[in-house]
């Protein structure tokens, strides 16, 4: 090999190698890009999730100290597991709301726990009905306001009897939905029972 063919070979390494230097800041000027536009619609959404609710606002006006925490949800899964799982919670301290419909007394409320399904008898009997079934979710906005996976014990849009499964006594803290998607609200289960007027009793079975 003649010394200007080693030289252009010396070069071309050189020129290659540059250009992969400026690639590999290219690339890492790419990544932190996305990264901050990642953060800062992270951010847009965790602003929008905890604007205050209804719900919060009258936990305020009451003078009822809670805490609002965000979290991710998908209209596919809008399960108690799935809260649980992104509040990083344990199960039982995360309670649903179900709305059911009494033969005698009409509408009343369940807040149970979300790896609890309602006992439809001892429902029935605590609310002075022979029988009670849940409400059809088409029926739930019209009556209560909120939406399935949105469905808060506070606000609805009229008081109704409510029972909360009496484990909740056992929780320093309890999350209940916000009143929308994507959002809970965090506390103790004895300022809940006050401000609803809940009845703790075993109204709920254990998933099986």
């Amino acid at each position: 090999m003649n010394w200007y063919e080693g030289t252009n070979s010396i070069l071309l390494g050189y020129r290659c190698s540059a250009l992969g230097g400026r690639l590999l800041v290219l690339s890492c000027l790419h990544s932190a890009v996305g990264t901050q536009r990642r953060a800062a619609t992270t951010d847009r959404i965790s602003m929008q999730k905890i604007n205050k609710t209804n719900a919060a606002r009258l936990l305020d006006k009451a003078g009822i100290e809670y805490r609002l925490i965000p979290y991710s949800y998908s209209e596919e899964d809008l399960s108690a597991q799935h809260v649980a799982a992104e509040l990083g919670e344990d199960i039982a301290a995360v309670f649903k709301t179900l709305v059911l419909r009494g033969d005698k007394t009409g509408l009343f409320v369940c807040v149970i726990p979300g790896n609890h399904e309602v006992d439809l008898k001892a429902a029935a009997k605590l609310s002075g009905n022979k029988s009670c079934a849940l409400i059809h979710q088409k029926e739930l906005l019209p009556l209560t306001g909120y939406i399935r996976g949105g469905c808060s014990p506070i606000g609805m849009k009229k008081p109704l009897p409510t029972f909360i499964h009496q484990s909740a006594l056992d929780q320093p803290r309890i999350f209940i939905s916000a009143g929308v998607r994507g959002l809970q609200i965090e506390i103790a289960p004895q300022d809940l029972i006050s401000y609803t007027g809940a009845t703790p009793a075993a109204c709920a079975t254990p998933d099986v």
